[in-house]
């Protein structure tokens, strides 16, 4: 059995979203926009969030939910029409304790490029009054950071 020349992902046990490039998001020069890559990152986080136990239903039945506090998005390869992406991502700790931060990574699934690295800081807020608020308990436990995951973290260079 051959073995596969693609790199391994950056950080183990991803959760992967995997897409075609739509037409729509082919910009003027022939390639994805970059704010496309912005909503693959949220796609990727909101299915991943539905994977562990917080659907939007139940961040809405719970009155909290995640709000964007800061991007930093490396763009290092463009994807184009009729690429099939993967975008993995995984949780990791934020800066208090009503904070999560989530690692980004999109590859192109032909050749195993990675086309995007990308960090954002999440605070939990109030739904209702849009203010910061504690975790409640469903989301310490759904947004648990894998140990293994924190461990090859630290081995990163910064994006």
């Amino acid at each position: 059995m051959p073995t596969s020349s693609i790199a391994p992902w950056d950080l183990p046990s991803p959760h992967i979203h995997e897409l075609d490039v739509a037409d729509a998001e082919i910009d003027g020069y022939q390639h994805v926009n970059n704010a496309v890559y912005v909503e693959w990152l949220d796609r990727a986080a909101w299915e991943h969030s539905s994977v562990l136990g917080l659907p939007v239903d139940r961040c809405r039945m719970l009155d909290r939910g995640m709000a964007v506090v800061r991007n930093v998005i490396v763009y290092r390869r463009a994807a184009v029409l009729g690429d099939r992406v993967q975008v993995a991502t995984w949780l990791l700790p934020g800066a208090t304790r009503m904070r999560v931060r989530r690692r980004f990574q999109v590859r192109r699934v032909q050749d195993g490029e990675t086309l995007v690295r990308a960090e954002i800081d999440y605070a939990c807020i109030e739904l209702s009054s849009g203010r910061p608020a504690r975790w409640p308990p469903e989301f310490t436990v759904s947004y648990a950071i894998l140990p293994e995951v924190l461990e090859a973290h630290r081995a990163l260079e910064v994006l």
